[in-house]
């Protein structure tokens, strides 16, 4: 991406690259449109990934793009890969922004909340996963992941929210139900608090047009 800014061949571009590497790049060459949230990025005959594996993701978009859906169906489970993450996918998912649990207790209550994160996921219920009292496991659960449980279970809420946002069509309201916000202004609440946008701008966003 470097190369290519200082070629000057992606000027006026909104592009991405790795999050540890935007701002570098945002601040070298602020002729570009430095996004670092997703995965990879079309702005009309450019693409740009954020990092390798990424540009798989990318290089199998291409493959939908110019020859169809089977065939890059095709060259995915040749290469052994999931077709496909949307380019609009974040960088910044669950695994990025938090620590990875080192007990099998903890294993299980973060399994419990990615299996269905909108599910009911009190302090009680999670504690039992856990089999743990709930005190116990609020001390644990932050010691070994760096944020509290509530605040996991919010977080891995809004990653699958920008999700559904991002790959699909559906009502404000029926996504908020579904990542477990109960409603549409508690969803538009907390996506201001913590991204800064409305749903309806994020989707408007990062929504990639060969998903339309």
């Amino acid at each position: 991406m470097f190369l290519l800014a200082a070629a000057g061949l992606v000027s006026g571009r909104r592009v991405t690259s790795h999050w540890s590497r935007a701002d570098q790049l945002a601040r070298e060459h602020p002729e570009l449109i430095v996004d670092c949230d997703p995965i990879f990025i079309r702005d009309g005959r450019v693409w740009t990934s954020a990092g390798v594996t990424a540009g798989m993701d990318l290089a199998l978009a291409l493959v939908d793009e110019d020859l169809g859906r089977d065939v890059a169906l095709a060259v995915a489970r040749e290469l052994v890969l999931f077709l496909r993450r949307p380019g609009s996918q974040s960088q910044f998912s669950v695994p990025l922004w938090s620590s990875q649990p080192s007990t099998s207790p903890i294993r299980a209550v973060v399994s419990a909340i990615h299996a269905d994160p909108g599910g009911r996921h009190t302090i009680g219920d999670l504690a039992g996963h856990a089999r743990m009292s709930p005190r116990q496991l609020q001390r644990r659960f932050t010691s070994e992941i760096g944020i509290s449980p509530g605040g996991y279970v919010e977080r891995a809420r809004i990653e699958a929210a920008r999700r559904a946002l991002a790959q699909g069509a559906d009502p404000l309201e029926s996504i908020a139900r579904r990542c477990g916000f109960g409603t549409g202004e508690t969803l538009r609440r907390v996506f201001h608090k913590h991204l800064g946008v409305s749903p309806s701008d994020y989707r408007n966003r990062f929504r990639s047009p060969w998903e339309e």
